[in-house]
């Protein structure tokens, strides 16, 4: 067997031979290398899931609109996207290890600064710092897993890394909400994270250990910029066009914006396929199960954080919740992923079948979804509960199973990249989806609020209402119809995604299920000029 082989190839040609793998570790062992790594993703998927409830309190405080808080959320969805795909090419180059560390360094650093900030723009800036950080842990998270365990073991392993998400997912709403109902305030949403960073980077550093094999390193800076660049002004142009306060969707500065954003696009497709290490390899993404992994990614990404970005904000605005119950009436859903994760990933390893836990997230998220599109301001509460439980499973049987179905189609030296690839796609659609479901929410509700105003003899100043969150400060009459506006506006958010989803839905479809191999690199075949059925045998 060649992972019983000792001595390392040196070679970097990319010929059919492959560098010698590692002995295969144990399942100890692999646990205790998860330990620091799975503690270390737990503590960014909490980062981002205990604002969710603290975003009205933060708001309200900061004097935020609804496009802010918006982009609160976008901020670091979009800093995670664009440098995803550079942390995975770095976790191909460099040891991973040190570079999960620095990541965790670069976190706690974000974590102090949003914790500080006094203005809405300040913390923009902080959680661009976060988003950094947390695009490398889900890249390096990946791609150290991916190196570790064959992919035919690897269900399981994932399954972990989908319970880990789910209770950080679950724990962030309840967390947070306590600790803004609490004397300690919004600003100890980010402060805690501080302490549980040290203790994943102490962890880390004693039991993560993993052998690096080291390459030239080339960055491809040029990509990275027109990658960040060409998305960011899409973005950008999302979040404010329609808003009478900025610019029409049909305007010169639309033109400008859109016309600018293809064009970095295109200039970023021309320079990917010149360099010779690119930031986002057009060979690896072109493969037909990458792809279509991507096309299905970047569909769960909107409703994944476009659900659990809006779902809080309906509970206590449009319900009236306090941060604490609406982490409570969010555990459904957590529940849901929890169950899709773990159970999905033991039964993949199981039998080796993965694509039909795809296709059957993919029509449950479809479902979950379309029935959060009939919630309003006076659905029953019992009634959100089964909607977003369903929602949820159809996450967790997704998520981690793309990931899976595009390292088992790659070269170990490229699982870091194409991890990479995977999760860039799924962040970026979610920074498009709740920019996008931001803008569509914030206008609906000032649509909704100014006919409820109007219907109440209420003068509008301007003849628009807008969309403030700042509810405590309204008049009791002014309140209702807000809180109204806000419930009956949310279901149009999930109606669009699920509309979205079936993108999912139609790309699983059309994957071809191919055997998880049970090496950790692909096998070549015996002979380089045969292309008989042998590599069906390979690594067993």
């Amino acid at each position: 067997m060649a992972s019983q082989t000792a001595a390392p190839n040196t070679s970097t040609q990319a010929g059919p031979t492959n560098p010698a793998a590692p002995p295969e570790m144990s399942h100890r062992q692999i646990m205790e290398a998860l330990t620091g790594l799975l503690a270390a993703f737990f503590t960014a998927i909490l980062s981002s899931t205990i604002v969710a409830n603290a975003l009205p309190t933060i708001m309200s405080d900061l004097h935020g609109t609804q496009t802010d808080f918006a982009w609160v959320i976008t901020a670091a969805l979009l800093a995670n996207a664009a440098t995803t795909p550079i942390w995975g090419k770095l976790a191909d180059l460099f040891n991973k290890k040190v570079l999960v560390q620095l990541s965790i360094i670069i976190f706690v650093a974000g974590s102090v600064m949003a914790g500080l900030s006094e203005t809405i723009p300040l913390l923009l800036v902080a959680r661009v710092i976060q988003g950094v950080a947390m695009g490398g842990l889900t890249a390096l998270a990946q791609a150290i897993i991916g190196t570790m365990i064959p992919p035919r073991n690897r269900g399981k392993y994932s399954g972990y890394m989908g319970a880990v998400m789910a209770v950080g997912t679950a724990g962030g709403p309840l967390l947070g909400g306590f600790i803004v109902d609490s004397p300690l305030g919004w600003r100890w949403t980010f402060f805690v994270c501080v302490p549980l960073a040290v203790v994943a980077l102490v962890l880390l550093q004693v039991t993560l250990k993993i052998t690096h094999v080291r390459r030239p390193a080339k960055i491809d800076w040029l990509g990275s910029i027109l990658l960040t660049s060409g998305v960011s002004l899409l973005l950008i142009w999302v979040s404010f066009a329609g808003n009478p306060a900025y610019y029409d969707w049909i305007s010169w500065q639309s033109a400008l914006m859109v016309g600018g954003g293809v064009l970095l696009l295109a200039l970023l497709v021309l320079v990917e396929s010149k360099v010779e290490q690119p930031i986002i390899p057009l060979k690896i993404i072109s493969e037909r199960t990458t792809a279509l992994a991507i096309l299905a990614s970047v569909a769960v990404g909107v409703a994944m954080f476009g659900s659990s970005t809006f779902l809080g904000q309906y509970f206590q605005v449009a319900r009236g919740a306090t941060p604490t119950e609406a982490g409570l009436l969010t555990l459904p859903m957590i529940a849901g992923n929890l169950a899709g994760s773990v159970a999905s990933g033991l039964l993949i390893t199981r039998t080796g079948k993965w694509k039909g836990y795809l296709i059957a997230g993919s029509i449950l998220l479809i479902g979950g979804l379309g029935l959060a599109g009939t919630m309003d301001h006076t659905t029953e509460l019992w009634h959100t509960g089964i909607f977003t439980a369903v929602l949820g499973l159809g996450l967790g049987m997704l998520m981690q199973n793309l990931v899976l179905a595009v390292q088992n189609t790659v070269r170990a030296s490229d699982i870091g990249t194409a991890s990479a690839s995977v999760a860039f796609f799924r962040s970026v659609g979610g920074a498009i989806g709740v920019s996008v479901l931001g803008a569509v929410l914030a206008n609906r509700v000032s649509g909704l609020a100014t006919q409820g105003l109007a219907a109440a003899g209420i003068p509008v100043p301007g003849g628009s209402a807008g969309s403030s969150m700042d509810l405590a400060h309204m008049p009791e009459p002014v309140r209702e119809i807000m809180r109204a506006a806000y419930g009956d506006a949310t279901a149009e958010v999930f109606l669009i995604s699920a509309v979205v989803a079936v993108v999912a839905l139609v790309s699983v479809l059309s994957i071809k299920e191919k055997p998880l191999r049970r090496t950790v690199d692909i096998q070549p075949a015996p002979a380089a000029e045969s292309s008989t059925p042998e590599l069906a045998s390979a690594g067993k």
